[in-house]
């Protein structure tokens, strides 16, 4: 079946929309949250360390606990409540601004926020994909909505440039609040017909504990957590830390940067179009491991040649293999994981293999910011390279992943 009859399924399209939208205000939010907190409040690198690190700390506190209530209840109407959660937490940054009343405290709450939104809707999300297109078609799915992401990102940077011009960071994010409520009403849209199973358990920890039992009987989720939550420790040291050294240390201007940006969608778009044919060929497995080396190839560029390229030429070439080897790793990891789960478990699976994978990514995020600051700030992108090759090259020689050439099947597929 080709990818395009995925539009054929009822509802896909509005979810396709959906997420084109939200990604579209994701894209002002990545680029507008960060340029506030280095132009507007003058934040240090470990102050900028410690921002990535609160937007993850949800992730560690609630993932596992929300695994087991996404299992007893609806997944959309949870996905919808946390995109109107993001727009009020968005809205938040221009209003305080306005009232001088803006301060790294200010967007630390908002970092929180945005956390909470991304573990607790984030998984009902990727649930509602599963139950809408189903498990055979997840690769492709990921892969099409990965284009939707990549849309956003071609798009995304030149609008940021344009609004920051026009309006200034802070009110950028109304039209980022904006984007997020009409991603929003199309959900409303949405009909999933979901039936909830009874769960064995009527304990809370019980059910709690079955998520994790199950996650540990299967070797193929263990071997992605490990190698996954390895990657995530360097990027996070490296994103932490990118965008206060392409503003002070390469010289970009907020333009600039804001053009450079568009370089993400280039490198997701290209492998939103051959990743599912590259997953069928070498395999699911040896494309996640693969994706993870693209990453580590484009800090790696960006931390050697920073002296012979122009920096917005450097900037962009790290960006594009960020997202080339991003959308690989992950389209592949989300089919792997979702692929080998019964439904009446993918609430609490999602959710235990997102806290095991980011549990090293708030450290990374943290140290990468206190390097930045105490030695050099090109010293944590580098050590993200050359971490992010090494754990391909390890997940390669030691790891399931290697060997896994087509997805498994979980007993109610």
């Amino acid at each position: 079946m080709k990818s395009e009859s995925l539009f054929r399924i009822p509802g896909y399209a509005r979810l396709w929309g959906s997420i084109l939208l939200s990604n579209l205000g994701a894209q002002l939010t990545m680029i507008v949250l960060p340029l506030t907190a280095v132009v507007v409040l003058h934040a240090s690198p470990t102050q900028m360390g410690l921002l990535g690190a609160m937007e993850l700390l949800p992730f560690v506190v609630l993932s596992l606990p929300a695994g087991v209530y996404l299992d007893r209840i609806r997944k959309l109407p949870v996905y919808i409540s946390g995109e109107l959660l993001m727009a009020a937490m968005l809205v938040s940054v221009p209003i305080a601004w306005t009232l001088d009343m803006l301060s790294m405290g200010w967007l630390y709450v908002v970092g929180i926020g945005a956390g909470v939104v991304y573990t607790v809707a984030g998984s009902a999300s990727q649930i509602v994909l599963t139950q809408l297109v189903g498990r055979d078609q997840l690769v492709k799915a990921h892969a099409q909505n990965a284009i939707a992401s990549s849309t956003a990102e071609v798009i995304g940077p030149g609008i940021a440039g344009l609004l920051i011009k026009l309006l200034g960071g802070p009110l950028t994010l109304l039209v980022d609040c904006f984007l997020v409520l009409c991603s929003a009403l199309m959900l409303k849209g949405l009909r999933i017909q979901e039936k909830l199973t009874p769960p064995e358990h009527t304990h809370f920890w019980g059910q709690l504990q079955a998520g994790l039992a199950f996650v540990r009987s299967q070797p193929v989720l263990i071997h992605s957590a490990l190698v996954v939550g390895a990657w995530q420790f360097f990027a996070q040291m490296a994103m932490s830390i990118q965008v206060i050294y392409a503003v002070r240390e390469l010289g970009m201007s907020e333009e600039h940067l804001s053009v450079s940006y568009v370089a993400l969608g280039a490198g997701s778009i290209a492998v939103g179009m051959v990743g599912p044919r590259l997953s069928k060929t070498i395999g699911p497995g040896p494309a996640l491991l693969l994706g993870i080396g693209l990453t580590g190839l484009g800090w790696l560029q960006l931390a050697l040649f920073k002296d012979q390229i122009p920096a917005v030429v450097g900037f962009a070439l790290m960006l594009m293999g960020f997202a080339a080897g991003a959308t690989l790793l992950f389209i592949n990891f989300l089919a792997i994981r979702q692929s080998v789960t019964p439904s009446p478990m993918l609430g609490r699976m999602t959710t235990t293999m997102r806290w095991l994978i980011l549990l090293p990514a708030g450290p990374g995020a943290l140290l990468g910011g206190w390097l930045g600051e105490h030695t050099t700030m090109v010293t944590p992108i580098l050590l993200a390279g050359v971490g992010a090759l090494l754990t391909a090259g390890v997940g390669l020689a030691v790891t399931r992943l290697r060997h896994l050439q087509v997805l498994p099947q979980a007993p109610d597929a």
